[in-house]
């Protein structure tokens, strides 16, 4: 794994309209940076394809840090993002690989689901979850706590994963004991109402 990459997963932000709650995007995601967030993932479900695309090209145009895409592939392009971020619904990853340029990366949702590890083989990182259960995905599977995402690293053959769903800064240290490599926030830091002061307490565990 490079250097930068390991950098990029150290601590992700993963954007929610819920948790926004009107506030500017990248007034949000600045103060997450300058409290030590090292990418921004870009999940936005209630938005336009083309809302979509200008707050991505904001973000990347505002940030210091890199922005990833969540789901949509054009829009990532588009914006000139450093990425996107496939789940299971999405573009099958191998078939995005072959639309990407050279050092573009590509995250892919995994967990306990069978079958979910061969479809992100082609990743550059897993997002592996839910650790815990999570408000910001009511639906998501059951958690899988430390025993459950060392399972899926062991099984990732040298990907790089990022713990996401329900991770307090309180499990960095499991984290990386399970052989994470990272930790993807949203509530955790977006939840807060001093969004750096939150951000910091993640980048310190």
């Amino acid at each position: 794994m490079s250097p930068n990459l390991a950098t990029l997963l150290r601590l992700m932000l993963v954007t929610d309209d819920g948790l926004l709650d009107g506030r500017d995007l990248v007034a949000v995601c600045l103060a997450a940076a300058h409290g030590g967030v090292t990418s921004v993932e870009l999940r936005l479900k209630h938005v336009s394809p083309r809302e979509l695309l200008v707050l991505a090209r904001e973000l990347v145009a505002a940030l210091p840090i890199p922005v990833l895409v969540n789901d949509r592939l054009d829009v990532a392009l588009a914006a000139g993002a450093a990425g996107v971020h496939l789940g299971p619904d999405d573009l099958p990853v191998a078939l995005a690989r072959r639309a990407v340029p050279d050092g573009f990366l590509i995250g892919a949702s995994v967990g306990a689901k069978p079958g979910a590890a061969e479809r992100g083989n082609q990743a550059d990182y897993w997002g592996v979850g839910p650790w815990r259960t999570t408000l910001t995905k009511p639906d998501s599977r059951l958690p899988l706590g430390p025993e459950g995402f060392g399972t899926i690293v062991a099984e990732s053959r040298g990907i790089p994963c990022v713990a996401i769903g329900g991770v307090l800064p309180a499990d960095g240290a499991a984290v990386r004991l399970a052989g994470g490599v990272g930790m993807a926030v949203g509530r955790g830091i977006l939840g807060a109402q001093d969004v750096e002061a939150a951000a910091r307490r993640y980048a310190s565990a």
